[in-house]
């Protein structure tokens, strides 16, 4: 069984994900950790839970999603995944922290690419890669379907979506890919998102005003 915890970091309450299974294997998605604190309480989660890290996952590279990624990249030292099309928006980072006043050193470290379709897996536990651009072109969600849930980014949020007016973003794009990618899905999965509450794939497809 896959246990979840999230940690809300940064002036942007991103939320970051630690994933983690019976063997106490685990992913990092999303590290947010912002300020020396965070990311003392991040490692002390991991540190007391006796959490072994496997991979550091990103659903996409928006900088408030990524504030983090050095620290815990050179903690654990295992590889990033991403998807290839959010290259750019992690290259792009030290330019935007600029636009919001701070300095940003580009990320140096091991980067590996997951494509749609293709699966991570953590122990026995299977995780489908869905490319879901729109907020962002490299935007992914990671979906275990043996215990319905996603962590997916900035894509679906609590009865609204991701922004569509960052740098290559796309509002019809993201409205499609959410209709024929995520709203298909058992009606039951969990949606843990990038910021907020976690919803579920039943309650958008019944109530949210963007699907109707």
């Amino acid at each position: 069984m896959l246990q979840i915890q999230s940690f809300a970091f940064n002036p942007f309450s991103e939320n970051t994900y630690v994933v983690f299974n019976e063997d106490k294997d685990a992913f990092i998605i999303d590290p947010g950790n912002f300020s020396e604190e965070e990311t003392a309480t991040l490692i002390k989660f991991i540190s007391d839970n006796g959490l072994k890290v496997q991979n550091i996952l990103l659903t996409h590279a928006h900088i408030d999603h990524v504030l983090g990624l050095q620290k815990v990249y050179d903690q654990y030292q295992v590889p990033v995944l991403i998807h290839p099309l959010e290259q750019e928006m992690l290259d792009r980072n030290p330019m935007d922290a600029n636009r919001f006043g701070f300095f940003f050193k580009p990320f140096a470290g091991k980067i590996s690419y997951i494509n749609e379709n293709e699966t991570v897996t953590l122990g026995n536990h299977e995780f489908k890669i869905i490319h879901v651009p729109g907020h962002s072109p490299g935007s992914i969600a990671f979906y275990n379907e043996a215990q319905k849930f996603m962590i997916s980014g900035d894509v679906l949020f609590e009865g609204s979506i991701g922004r569509t007016d960052l740098y290559k973003g796309n509002h019809d794009q993201l409205i499609t890919n959410i209709k024929t990618k995520l709203l298909v899905l058992h009606e039951e999965t969990k949606v843990y998102n990038g910021h907020g509450n976690p919803t579920t794939i039943g309650f958008e497809k019944n109530y949210s005003p963007y699907f109707k």
